[in-house]
């Protein structure tokens, strides 16, 4: 569906103002959108999940640790494919958020993944310069994720920040130039982004942050002591169909969340790079902006 389309059919959640800052943006960001409630289950299940990768001595199929990760120490880069770790993370992203995307993405939407990313004071928490379409692309780029800040984020523990109206310019190459994959901008292409124009999304545990696959993106690293996590799930439209394998799928992959399954794919005659083929396994981009394999 072209933003027009999408902009036609009323509003379930969002105002229209704020649909149609995204479609002109790349990105909005939704201060204190979710109840103190929901806040608080999503919390209290994230540190259960921080407290079951003590056990972990190294990277798995549940959790991404960093370097120096011991069980007195914990450093947990990512919790993967929390919607189906635990049914308060699935039920949020398909009550919801679900009604977000379908504001943003039409009336037929479709869970992609999820995924939990933190920071814990420490300079190899910062995430690069990177656009999310190049590594999951798709025949068309209404292409969405939605993160939830489940701490009060500010300047000092790394939020999210954007460029706006990159979703409209380049997709960049995110391989070096030897050919291994990076998953961030070369470093004379993100040399080029205006630092003075990057917008910083922050706000209370419960603010939003949503941005097209496109937008270009990134995260300074924490000064902070205390863990950061940013809650993020992945929609695309019904008729966005997906050009390579998943990287990493869970259970919920490519569920309908919000109306219908598309008959006729929609194809957005803009090129997309095609990332390595991930069909036996992702860890973070953490480890591949790492160079860690």
């Amino acid at each position: 569906m072209t933003p027009d389309e999408i902009l036609s059919h009323p509003a379930r959640v969002l105002s229209q103002s704020q649909r149609e800052a995204y479609f002109r943006d790349g990105y909005i960001g939704l201060p204190g959108f979710v109840d103190a409630a929901m806040v608080a289950r999503l919390q209290a299940t994230t540190e259960k999940f921080v407290d079951l990768s003590r056990a972990e001595s190294e990277p798995g199929r549940v959790f991404d640790i960093g370097p120096g990760h011991t069980a007195e120490n914990p450093i947990l880069r990512r919790l993967k494919r929390p919607d189906e770790q635990d049914e308060v993370f699935w039920h949020f992203a398909r009550d919801v958020l679900a009604d977000v995307a379908a504001d943003l993405l039409g009336q037929d939407v479709v869970f992609h993944h999820s995924k939990m990313n933190f920071k814990w004071f420490d300079e190899s928490d910062t995430v690069k310069w990177h656009q999310d379409a190049q590594f999951f692309p798709h025949t068309n780029y209404n292409v969405m994720t939605i993160g939830c800040y489940l701490a009060d984020t500010d300047m000092s523990n790394g939020p999210l920040a954007v460029m706006p109206g990159s979703h409209d310019e380049e997709l960049y190459d995110q391989y070096a130039e030897d050919g291994h994959w990076t998953g961030h901008l070369r470093p004379e292409d993100a040399a080029k982004m205006d630092m003075s124009k990057a917008e910083y999304l922050t706000g209370p545990a419960g603010t939003l942050t949503i941005h097209n696959c496109r937008t270009a993106h990134f995260s300074p690293s924490s000064k902070s002591p205390s863990p950061r996590p940013l809650l993020l799930n992945c929609f695309t439209s019904a008729d966005a169909k997906a050009y390579t394998p998943h990287p990493d799928p869970s259970s919920h992959t490519y569920e309908i969340v919000r109306g219908k399954p598309a008959l006729w794919a929609h194809h957005d005659p803009r090129p997309c790079l095609i990332p390595p083929d991930w069909s036996g396994g992702y860890t973070s981009i953490y480890a591949a902006q790492a160079g860690e394999g």
